[in-house]
C-alpha cells in the first residue's frame, strides 16, 4: 500500500517538483487534501514511496497529466443545491429591475470546472419571465485548459455516478435546454451563445471584468488559508456596487475579507458588495 504521510520529507520533496517543474501550485492547497489525490495515483500505478513516484513522474509524461488532473478541483453538477439556485432566481430578478433594457448584466462563474454551473445560470435566465435572458452575459473561468474545452463543447455523459437528468429536475422541462441522446445531454446553441469560457489563475491573476453576480462555489474547501483570502480579494474586487457573490454551503468568508460583504442569505451563501468595500 501507498505510504501516506504529509510530514514526510519525501512528501514535502514531491510537492516542490510538482510545483516547479509541473506548474501546479501546490503551495496553494491543503496538504491533506494533496496528500488524498498523490496517494491514489501512487495506487493506481502500484508505487510504495513518494520518492519513487516522483521518480515515475520524471519520465513519465502521460503519468504528469493525470496527476494534474487529479489534482484539478473539477466536483460540479447542474443546480447543486436547489435550494440557493432558488435564491439565485431572486438575485437575477432584482439585478434585472435595474438599469435600462439593453445595460448587459454581467455573471462570473468562478473555477466552473466542467461548465455546468454556467450553464445552469443560463437556464436560470431563460426559465423566469422576470429575467430578459438577452441581457445577461456570463464568463466562466477555470485553471485548466481541458476542462474549459469541455465546458465550450457543453456535451456530458450520463453514467451510474453521475444522473444528469436527476440534476437537471429543479429547473423543470430541462428538454427546452439540453437535447438528450440516450446518455449524451447536449446543451443548446441558445444556452452556450451566453457565455464564454477564458482561462483564469484565481489565486494569480486579476478577475477578468467587473461582475454584477459572481458565482465562486466549493472551491475554498481544497485550498489553505493564505490562498483563500486572496481569492476573496479577488473575487470582491470584481463585483460592481450592489453586486451580489455567492459561495458554496459548507464555505465561510476569512475574517479579513467580511468588511468586504454583507450577507443577503447567510445561509445560503449570498452576500452582497458592502458599503465599505465599494469605498475602497
Amino acid at each position: 500500500m501507498a505510504s501516506s504521510d504529509t510530514t514526510d520529507p519525501a512528501f514535502a520533496h514531491l510537492l516542490t517538483y510538482i510545483e516547479d517543474s509541473l506548474a501546479f501550485q501546490t503551495s496553494s492547497y491543503n496538504d491533506a487534501y494533496l496528500d488524498r489525490r498523490i496517494s491514489a495515483r501512487m495506487r493506481r500505478r502500484r508505487v510504495d514511496e513518494y520518492e519513487a513516484y516522483e521518480e515515475l513522474l520524471r519520465d513519465d509524461e502521460e503519468e504528469q497529466q493525470a496527476l494534474l488532473d487529479a489534482l484539478s478541483v473539477n466536483v460540479t453538477s447542474f443546480f447543486r443545491n436547489p435550494d440557493v439556485w432558488e435564491a439565485l432566481r431572486d438575485v437575477l430578478r432584482d439585478l434585472s429591475s435595474r438599469g435600462g433594457r439593453r445595460d448587459p448584466i454581467t455573471v462570473w462563474s468562478a473555477a466552473c470546472s466542467d461548465g455546468r454551473e454556467a450553464y445552469s445560470l443560463a437556464m436560470l435566465a431563460h426559465d423566469d419571465d422576470q429575467v430578459d435572458e438577452r441581457r445577461i452575459e456570463i464568463v466562466g473561468t477555470d485553471i485548466k485548459r481541458e476542462i474549459l474545452r469541455a465546458a465550450r463543447r457543453g456535451e456530458y455523459h450520463a453514467s451510474e455516478t453521475n444522473d444528469l437528468a436527476e440534476q437537471l429536475e429543479p429547473i423543470g422541462d430541462w428538454e427546452r435546454y439540453i437535447d438528450r441522446d440516450g446518455d449524451v445531454f447536449q446543451v443548446k446553441d441558445k444556452l452556450t451563445d451566453m457565455v464564454r469560457f477564458k482561462r483564469r489563475d484565481l489565486i494569480r491573476e486579476d478577475p477578468p471584468g467587473t461582475f454584477d453576480l459572481v458565482v465562486c462555489r466549493n472551491l475554498f474547501i481544497y485550498i489553505n488559508a493564505e490562498s483563500k483570502r486572496a481569492v476573496f480579494e479577488t473575487l470582491g474586487s470584481a463585483l460592481e456596487t450592489g453586486g451580489y457573490l455567492t459561495i458554496g454551503m459548507t464555505e465561510t468568508i476569512p475574517p479579513e475579507c467580511r468588511d468586504q460583504f454583507d450577507p443577503v442569505e447567510k445561509r445560503l451563501r449570498i452576500y452582497s458588495a458592502s458599503d465599505a468595500a465599494a469605498q475602497r
